[in-house]
């Protein structure tokens, strides 16, 4: 199972099922385990209906060809910023993930709620920490102290989205 679930920035709180269906535009049982978000749908459903985005910059990209299924179609995420309360919580790429030292809430393994009655949270924290998302997209391991260079690579985007969003 994945990491932790809701309200976190591990993948067990980001990594969701899309089901589409679009007979004759969509072939059926198409998987795409590409990075993609809902960001992603406006400039999609307009791209598809002919319609013009706005001239300033938005969030999302067009992914009907990851939709679409179309032979080696690709993420078009090259990054993306995980932000959750107010601060960036983790780097994403199609292939790492940099976690920075932050406060979680955690359900600690427990099961959660069951009949529509939630289980009490409980608050976690942890350091700066590098997954591999191509080979332990469980988040149980981190690789930061094998793989420095990939480390200081996501450093330098965090700062980036820093300086651009706070």
């Amino acid at each position: 199972s994945l990491r932790e679930g809701k309200g976190t920035m591990f993948e067990g709180g980001m990594r969701e099922p899309c089901i589409m269906n679009w007979p004759g535009k969509i072939p059926a049982g198409t998987v795409c385990g590409e990075l993609a978000t809902t960001m992603d749908l406006l400039p999609t459903f307009a791209g598809l209906a002919g319609g013009r985005l706005p001239e300033h910059k938005i969030d999302g990209h067009d992914i009907w060809p990851l939709v679409s299924g179309q032979p080696g179609a690709k993420s078009p995420w090259e990054v993306w910023y995980c932000y959750f309360n107010g601060g960036l919580c983790a780097v994403r790429t199609p292939e790492w993930k940099l976690v920075f030292p932050h406060t979680y809430r955690s359900l600690d393994g427990r099961p959660g709620g069951t009949g529509g009655i939630p289980v009490k949270y409980g608050q976690k924290e942890i350091g700066l920490s590098l997954f591999d998302m191509v080979n332990d997209y469980n988040e149980t391991t981190d690789v930061s102290a094998e793989h420095p260079d990939i480390v200081e690579r996501l450093k330098q985007y965090g700062e980036q989205a820093r300086a651009d969003l706070g």
